[in-house]
């Protein structure tokens, strides 16, 4: 088997790209970027893309993995936080499906909704829906809730957010707790290891 990774080098991405590499379940692994990973491995295979104009002969493999995601104040606008949240990944998800893929497996949100007030969970939600009009023989979606683990950015609100709901976490029901990105990551591999046909619909609370 062989997997293609889009954003390996975000939270969620960076512990999926580690178990795909170590799991012997795949012979071989692809990360697609704008820029080079830091990582050298036997079985890593590194395309760098501009996703504005991607070649997309380079989406291809049996199972492909979207941990993208950006926010508003890091996209500098919510037509550019569209593209990375929304246009990026569908325009991954139709070219690998052209390409011969069978399953593929995205990090959304909880709360994902095309017609939320909230602008974040409506293109979360757009983009779920779009996915599901492609009919992938596997369709993952990951609804996590806030994220703990170490970003390579700085987003103050969101430390200020990990250190609350770690302190009350015992009265937060199981799908609004945080979640480590390392569960998400090993709920992603599970899932695509034995994927039940069309689609997934995976909970905080079930990955946790």
């Amino acid at each position: 088997m062989t997997a293609l990774i889009v954003g390996a080098s975000g939270l969620v991405g960076r512990q999926l790209l580690h178990l795909l590499l170590v799991d012997d379940f795949y012979q071989s692994v692809t990360s697609v970027g704008r820029k080079q990973l830091d990582i050298n491995h036997p079985k890593l295979k590194q395309e760098i893309v501009d996703f504005n104009n991607p070649d997309l002969s380079k989406i291809y493999a049996d199972h492909i993995f979207c941990t993208l995601g950006t926010t508003i104040k890091k996209a500098g606008s919510q037509e550019n936080f569209k593209k990375v949240d929304y246009q990026y990944p569908f325009e991954t998800a139709k070219a690998g499906l052209n390409n011969g893929s069978e399953l593929f497996a995205i990090v959304t949100a909880m709360g994902s909704d095309p017609k939320s007030m909230f602008f974040y969970n409506r293109v979360k939600g757009e983009v779920e829906l779009s996915l599901k009009e492609l009919n992938y023989d596997h369709l993952g979606i990951f609804r996590p809730s806030m994220l703990l683990g170490d970003r390579q950015e700085s987003r103050l609100g969101e430390q200020i957010g990990q250190w609350v709901m770690k302190a009350i976490g015992f009265l937060i029901p199981a799908n609004f707790k945080a979640i480590e990105a390392k569960k998400v990551a090993n709920a992603m591999l599970k899932y695509a290891k034995s994927p039940k046909k069309g689609l997934s619909e995976i909970s905080s609370g079930q990955m946790l």
